[in-house]
């Protein structure tokens, strides 16, 4: 289920949001600033999906993390 439009509110929350930025960004072969760009400016997958749902999301692996991602911007027609 994907929350409301949050902001980060602790370190936590950012050193997650920074883990999935450059973990992503590392499967996709990209600089972690386009991905930065594509989860935050182009689709709102940052502050509406991973900082909402960040108390269920860190407890996964990075794979399924990136997995869920990747799946996000796929349905989203996010392109980096």
């Amino acid at each position: 289920m994907e929350g409301s439009e949050e902001r980060i509110k602790n370190v936590n929350e950012l050193e997650f949001v920074i883990f999935c930025i450059e973990n992503t960004a590392e499967r996709l072969g990209v600089d972690a600033r386009l991905v930065y760009e594509a989860l935050a400016k182009k689709s709102g997958i940052l502050n509406g999906y991973l900082v909402p749902e960040y108390e269920i999301l860190h407890t996964q692996s990075k794979e399924y993390i990136v997995d869920d991602i990747l799946e996000l911007m796929k349905e989203r027609g996010v392109e980096v």
